[in-house]
Parts: C-alpha cells; sequence; structure tokens
C-alpha cells in the first residue's frame, strides 16, 4: 500500500511538471509567427505603416467612441480577441482598440495589425518602452520584476501541504506572474490620461456579442465594473471568496479583510478612468505590493493585491458577459458557453496549447484566419 501511494504521488507531481511546462512554453508556431512578423516589419513598408492612420489619430482620445485596451505579447491570441470583438459588434466602426505589448514583441505585432487590417475598427499597438510615464519612480512594480528570481525563491505556496504546495510554488515560476504587461492594468488612468470609460479585455478571452452596451451600464460611481466570482451555477467556478487567495494567518490579512468577501474577476472589465482619478487605488495597489512580504500574505499574481485596493470601487455586473473557467475545468457546460457573451480560458489550459480542453477549443479557433500565409507558413493548424 505504501508503494502504490507513493507512485500515486509521484504519478501526480509528474502530471503537474508536465503541465507547469506545457502551460509556461510558448508553442512553436506562435514563436514561429513572432519572429516571421518581426523579420517582416524590417523588410516590407506596409508592415511598419502608421497605426492608425495620421487622419483617424484623434479618434485614439476621441470618448465618444468604444475603447478597449488589451495587454499582452502573445499575437495570434491578440489576434483572436480583436477579430471576435470586431466581428461581434452591431457597430464596429465605433470601436478603437489599444494593443500595449512589450519591446520585443512589439514590432511582430505591429507588422500583424498592418497587414491584417479589421475595419472599419481603428487600432492602434504601442509597447511598453513607448509610454513615457512608465519609470521605475512611478511604477514600483518595475523594479520587482526585474528581481523576479528572489521573488520565486521566497515564494511560500498556498500554505497547504503536498500536491497543492507543489502546484502553488510551480505557479510561481509562470512567467505571466513577474511581466509587467500582467501589471499594467493598474496604471489605465495615467496610460490613457484622455479617456473615461474603457473596457480593459484578457488576452485569452473570445468576445461573442456586442459589447457597446457595457458602455451604457450605470457603475453607480464604481470604477471597476466586473463580475463576482463567489456565486453562480457552476459551483467550482463561480465559489471564490477571499479566503481562496489570501493566507488568514498572516496578520495583517486577518485585520484587513473578510475572508468570506465576494472576490470579483479580471479579464473583462468595464474601467470608469474618470472615477479611478479622484481615488487611491494606485496607492493602495503599492502599499500592499511590497514583495519582500506579501508572498506569504496570498497568492502570487495581480488579482489578490487589486482585490485589496479595488476594495469599495466594485460594481457587481450580471455574469452572462464574462464566462470564466475554460482553462481549468473540461466539465463547462457548452450551452452556457454559446451564451456567454465573453468566454474567459482562464488557467492552464489556453486554446493554443496541446493541453487545451478540444471540446472547448472550437469556439476559439474559429476567429483565427489560418489561411493567412504566415499563420500557414508556421504550420499553424487547425485541430
Amino acid at each position: 500500500m505504501e508503494k502504490f501511494e507513493r507512485e500515486i504521488r509521484e504519478s501526480k507531481f509528474a502530471e503537474l511538471m508536465n503541465k507547469h511546462f506545457t502551460a509556461s512554453s510558448i508553442p512553436k508556431g506562435i514563436h514561429c509567427l513572432s519572429l516571421r512578423l518581426t523579420d517582416e516589419y524590417s523588410s516590407n513598408a506596409h508592415a511598419r505603416r502608421q497605426l492608425p492612420a495620421p487622419e483617424l489619430l484623434p479618434l485614439l482620445s476621441d470618448n465618444s467612441y468604444h475603447h478597449f485596451i488589451l495587454s499582452t505579447d502573445n499575437i495570434l491570441a491578440a489576434s483572436v480577441v480583436v477579430t471576435s470583438t470586431v466581428a461581434s459588434s452591431l457597430r464596429p466602426e465605433k470601436i478603437v482598440f489599444h494593443v500595449i505589448t512589450d519591446k520585443k514583441t512589439y514590432a511582430g505585432m505591429h507588422s500583424w495589425f498592418a497587414l491584417n487590417p479589421v475595419s472599419p475598427a481603428i487600432i492602434e499597438v504601442k509597447g511598453v518602452h513607448q509610454f513615457e510615464w512608465l519609470t521605475r519612480e512611478n511604477v514600483p512594480v518595475l523594479e520587482a520584476v526585474e528581481s523576479h528570481n528572489s521573488i520565486r525563491n521566497y515564494y511560500h505556496g498556498n500554505h497547504v501541504a503536498g500536491t497543492s504546495m507543489f502546484a502553488s510554488k510551480l505557479q510561481a515560476r509562470s512567467p505571466k506572474y513577474i511581466s509587467l504587461l500582467n501589471h499594467l492594468r493598474i496604471y489605465l488612468p495615467e496610460l490613457f490620461p484622455n479617456l473615461d470609460k474603457v473596457v480593459f479585455l484578457d488576452d485569452d478571452v473570445v468576445i461573442q456579442r456586442d459589447l457597446s452596451p457595457l458602455w451604457d451600464i450605470d457603475l453607480k460611481g464604481k470604477v471597476n465594473g466586473a463580475v463576482e466570482t463567489c456565486r453562480g451555477e457552476d459551483e467550482w467556478v463561480m465559489s471564490k471568496r477571499f479566503k481562496n487567495y489570501f493566507n488568514f494567518s498572516h496578520p495583517l490579512i486577518a485585520n484587513n479583510l473578510d475572508s468570506e468577501e465576494c472576490a470579483w474577476a479580471y479579464g473583462m472589465n468595464v474601467f470608469d478612468l474618470h472615477a479611478w482619478r479622484k481615488t487611491s487605488i494606485r496607492e493602495t495597489y503599492h502599499s500592499w505590493q511590497n514583495l519582500k512580504s506579501n508572498l506569504t500574505m496570498w497568492k502570487l499574481g495581480t488579482l489578490p493585491p487589486a482585490l485589496i485596493a479595488f476594495k469599495g470601487h466594485v460594481h457587481a455586473i450580471d455574469p452572462e458577459w464574462h464566462m470564466l473557467g475554460l482553462g481549468y475545468q473540461n466539465k463547462t457546460d457548452i450551452e452556457s458557453v454559446k451564451r456567454a457573451a465573453v468566454i474567459h480560458y482562464n488557467g492552464q489550459s489556453k486554446p493554443w496549447l496541446p493541453i487545451g480542453f478540444e471540446h472547448l477549443r472550437p469556439f476559439w479557433t474559429k476567429y483565427v484566419n489560418y489561411s493567412n500565409d504566415f499563420v500557414r507558413n508556421c504550420h499553424i493548424m487547425e485541430t
């Protein structure tokens, strides 16, 4: 029995390790796509054309348009988010997309959208290096990102023994948790000083319905319109409270937070930037983002400190706007997926990875242009 239990335990560890490496890796086809498009940027003037065209630049700060913000270094995923948003819109001519990426991906990302326009929607592609405001003085997270090795060594997991602890330590080594792109959303009011209301999208979502009504939602003076994750039909996905993210044995957590408070989701958020600028959300975020100690207070990631920073500033929206869990559980109800405005592949099993769930992948692949020369030449195949 002991030998049998040991073999089961070793098998679980091996499964976690293999899944971690698969989830953290960049598929060969997607890496190829980035390299080829970067090369195209240097050799093809059309790939370098200004985005958007000069006569459309004033629209980037026109609040009568619907502004979407997407922060990612995954070109294929970005194309799906943008394409699905435009295809599902009843008024695509009112859409303005602000795509933010890192310096190494900028040329490739720019090439893709320059060569594959989504008219009549407007696209802006910007690298983090092109934002003058993003300095170490304004963004303390930059220093933390640069010292990510010490973060990994210090991380204490989720204080649960066995495979759960091991899984947490592996999760801490995921590149996305130490990426500046993952922290950018907390600086939206400063990065887009002329915008009043925006919808922020993660790169692992698909838009299935017109999102323009989001701009008509009255946030009741709140800053963040988000779907709560403590109630819903799916009891496993929609059962998240503060106790799921924080270590309540830590006195700072126990004295300042309620373990039963309802959590909310990142991935599709309506942000009132005008109201946000009147708050101290960013300062609160920074004060709790002391990365020398907070790794014993909460699970690594941007959501836990955001749950604290946005406390009292969240307006719950209808859960049909944003369906979660398509990336970490395969029992998702297909009919619910079809009804949702935004479906979110949060979790390790992204639809572009081999470990993505087969029955959920078609909702994502339907927006991939497999006839595109770059996609085809990189052997990114529909499965």
